[in-house]
């Protein structure tokens, strides 16, 4: 696979460009942290280890469409030629007068350049330094991670993912999880696949069942207290958010209970 080296970067969505990248396998790792995230078009200056680089194809995952149409360059200044607006990296600000900027807020304001046709690219450096200041000069703005400042630094995967999440998050398409024909996409919140929450009607049916056997069984031990004491055992059970299928469980074992302890008693 010759390297790509005059292919245009794409409009909409923002462009990974990784200066001098030292190990093959950090590269593959980061096309895949990128194609977790629906970014596509890798940019790649100076690989220490050359190119094409056959572990960053193994380490890649389902991202080998992001290594196999990256673009080489063998100068940052070429890798940015075509982009308008460029952010990059770093774990500390380096004394330079620059916009520091949040991944999060960087990512809408991706958006809003990207939506006035201005083609974005944002800059990672090597595994051993980061990015050195002449770097970091070519660009508009610097994204700063909160991290904890006795471990600020990321290796390579871990930035590409972090700022390409906060980009997919800005993006309002989120689905959580992988989407199959099976179950779909993934939602926040409970899925009452096969069943529905419990009505009322069910746990006032549980309750009385629940009532009728613990009284039978000698539980209520004094019987002044025994409102109270269903009253505790109703909160409880109401703070569970149960399915209707829960409760014909939960009164099926109590059936069971009774039934096996009927027969012990007759034995």
């Amino acid at each position: 696979m010759p390297p790509i080296v005059n292919k245009k970067p794409t409009n909409d969505t923002p462009s990974i460009i990784l200066v001098e990248p030292q190990l093959g396998e950090n590269i593959g790792t980061a096309a895949r942290a990128m194609a977790n995230f629906g970014l596509r078009d890798l940019h790649i200056v100076s690989p220490r280890d050359g190119w094409p680089n056959e572990k960053a194809k193994s380490a890649s995952a389902n991202a080998i469409s992001v290594i196999e149409n990256a673009v080489l360059h063998q100068s940052l200044e070429d890798a940015i030629k075509d982009f308008h607006i460029i952010f990059a990296t770093t774990a500390r600000p380096r004394e330079m007068v620059k916009e520091i900027i949040s991944p999060e807020n960087a990512a809408i304001e991706m958006h809003q350049n990207i939506k006035n046709q201005r083609k974005i690219a944002i800059l990672f450096g090597c595994e051993k330094s980061g990015l050195t200041n002449t770097d970091l000069s070519f660009s508009d703005k610097i994204i700063i991670a909160p991290v904890a400042s006795e471990c600020a630094s990321l290796n390579l995967a871990q930035a590409v993912l972090l700022i390409a999440n906060e980009w997919y998050r800005a993006s309002n398409k989120l689905t959580l999880g992988r989407k199959t024909a099976f179950d779909g996409p993934a939602i926040e919140g409970t899925r009452f696949k096969g069943t529905h929450p419990a009505t009322k009607d069910d746990l006032i049916t549980l309750f009385n069942h629940l009532q009728c056997e613990l009284e039978e069984s000698g539980f209520f031990r004094i019987e002044e207290k025994t409102p109270q004491m269903m009253r505790n055992i109703r909160n409880m059970i109401t703070r569970m958010p149960l399915t209707a299928q829960d409760v014909r469980t939960i009164r099926g074992m109590i059936t069971s209970l009774v039934s096996s302890r009927k027969k012990s008693d007759r034995n």
